[in-house]
């Protein structure tokens, strides 16, 4: 098993493609057809496009704050593409490509950063929990979802994610003891962009990896290269199949890092050199599964350009539809907190109507 043979103890990181887009471990590459390939490609390219223009529309004025995803589309589209339809994602706030594989229409990406509730409203056939900002608190709901299909005698797994700062989180050693005690099928994903805002990763902790973090809970952990996709699923596919076998949680380190800021209200200059972006720029996971499809010859520069033009216009117009919302109402802070408003909130939300009918301001 990989979660044996790399252990994170012993300094050692799943690594199957490198960053020229080369197989150095071929007895370790997954089994996924070249249409399969494709398709996560595919994936990751809008991504990227959606990432780029999101961040335009953002300093256009056109949208609210916005958490980019650059860099790190490889350790999203990898993991979550290791799940099946039935399983459950947990969001943070940072896994665009995890979110678009899993099926949430892009429309309803936009308007979660618009600023409206129907953001959250996912189609019934998604699997999924709305997008978490407080850091880590999602964990425990991914175990409880687990201790949930344990319960009930069912064979869903629960993929869940946090970024390396959210491991300094009480809810992260919670979620991970009981995940453990209570032998819930859940996969952590630990996305290492390497900082929490602008806290770098070696303020976090004085362990040499994250993933070694497991081994004290009584689970397995494993740190991979989160910009290769194919290393990403292959420990993912690994973590998936034991949750749902029975034989508990998986924690997963994915090592990769975010090119861009940590969202749109953040300067990255002040705290980090050009010189190391610069460094990971070179890394960058789009470049290498490119390469590794090019050289697979099932991928050229002639469907890249025609996709990505694709993607763009696709990207615009949906931004568009969006944009033809208007402002949003400000009933929705009183409706959505909860299924049916508290006794508290029905007050605030009556004394707001007569406050507004009676034509004040």
């Amino acid at each position: 098993m990989l979660v044996e043979k790399y252990n994170p103890l012993e300094g050692k990181r799943l690594e199957i493609l490198d960053k020229e887009g080369n197989i150095i471990n071929e007895s370790l590459v997954p089994d996924l057809s070249d249409e399969r390939l494709i398709e996560l490609y595919k994936t990751m390219l809008l991504a990227r496009m959606t990432d780029i223009k999101a961040l335009q529309y953002q300093r256009q004025g056109r949208m609210l704050t916005y958490a980019p995803n650059l860099g790190q589309e490889a350790t999203q589209v990898g993991s979550i593409a290791a799940t099946e339809k039935r399983d459950w994602l947990v969001p943070a706030f940072r896994e665009l490509g995890a979110w678009l594989y899993k099926g949430v229409p892009l429309e309803q990406v936009f308007l979660y950063w618009y600023g409206t509730e129907e953001g959250s409203n996912f189609p019934e056939d998604v699997k999924m929990l709305p997008i978490s900002v407080p850091i880590a608190s999602q964990l425990n709901h991914a175990v409880g979802l687990g201790m949930a299909s344990n319960i009930k005698g069912e064979d869903d797994v629960t993929i869940a994610y946090v970024g390396d700062g959210g491991t300094s989180q009480g809810e992260f050693s919670e979620a991970l003891n009981f995940a453990a005690v209570f032998n819930t099928p859940t996969v952590f994903v630990i996305s290492n962009n390497h900082f929490a805002i602008s806290v770098p990763r070696r303020s976090q902790t004085k362990a040499k990896t994250l993933a070694q973090k497991a081994v004290a809970f009584g689970m397995p952990g494993i740190q991979v290269d989160g910009n290769d996709l194919l290393a990403v699923y292959a420990a993912t596919k690994e973590a998936v199949d034991r949750a749902r076998r029975g034989e508990g949680p998986t924690l997963i380190e994915a090592v990769t890092y975010r090119l861009g800021p940590h969202t749109t209200s953040d300067d990255p200059t002040i705290y980090r050199e050009e010189s190391e972006v610069e460094e990971w720029r070179g890394k960058d996971p789009l470049k290498r599964l490119k390469k590794y499809l090019i050289n697979k010859k099932i991928w050229d520069e002639g469907k890249e350009e025609s996709q990505n033009d694709e993607y763009e216009k696709f990207v615009n117009e949906t931004f568009k539809k969006v944009e033809k919302y208007g402002l949003v109402p400000l009933e929705d802070i009183f409706k959505y907190q909860y299924e049916e408003m508290t006794p508290n909130l029905v007050e605030q939300y009556e004394a707001y109507k007569k406050y507004t009918e009676g034509g004040e301001k």
